[in-house]
This record gives C-alpha cells, sequence and structure tokens, in this order.
C-alpha cells in the first residue's frame, strides 16, 4: 500500500472512532440526561433519580471512559499502520 493510500485508510478509521465516540457521548450526556430522562427517573442510584445522575454525574464519567477507549484504539490503529513509535 501506498503511503497516501495507508493515510487515507488511517484517516477514514480514526474518523469513524471519533464518530461513534461521539454519539455514543451525546447519547449518554444529551439522550440520558435529557431525553429519557423521565423513563430513567424510575430507577435511583444512591437514592437519586437515574435521569438526574447521568445529567450531574453519568455523562462526565463515560466521557472519561471513552477517552480511554479512545487511547486505546488509537494505539493498536497507530500499531496496524506503522506509525507507533516503538
Amino acid at each position: 500500500m501506498s503511503n497516501q493510500a495507508n493515510a487515507t485508510a488511517y484517516w477514514k478509521e480514526n474518523l469513524r472512532y471519533l464518530l461513534i465516540l461521539l454519539a455514543i457521548w451525546f447519547l449518554v450526556s444529551y439522550g440520558a440526561g435529557i431525553l429519557f430522562k423521565d423513563a430513567l427517573d424510575a430507577f435511583k442510584i444512591g437514592g437519586f433519580p437515574l435521569g438526574f445522575w447521568f445529567a450531574q454525574q453519568g455523562s462526565i464519567y463515560v466521557f472519561v471512559i471513552l477517552i480511554f477507549v479512545y487511547v486505546r484504539l488509537m494505539n493498536k490503529l497507530d500499531k496496524k499502520y506503522g506509525y507507533d513509535e516503538e
């Protein structure tokens, strides 16, 4: 595979990862915290309604987890396309 084709494939896969992870974050933060709040409020975590918990804490936790997932995915992608530093 040529250098340009390699870089294009790498970038396309990177964008796919970004879109998937951002969609998950959107669903958790906007969906669980706002759109599905009433349905989630039927459940409780630590005495607080689940919809409130997602709006206040859950989306932040998910965002931090997604950062670690992205780092792991990018490390694998770097190795796959030969861009790793080792």
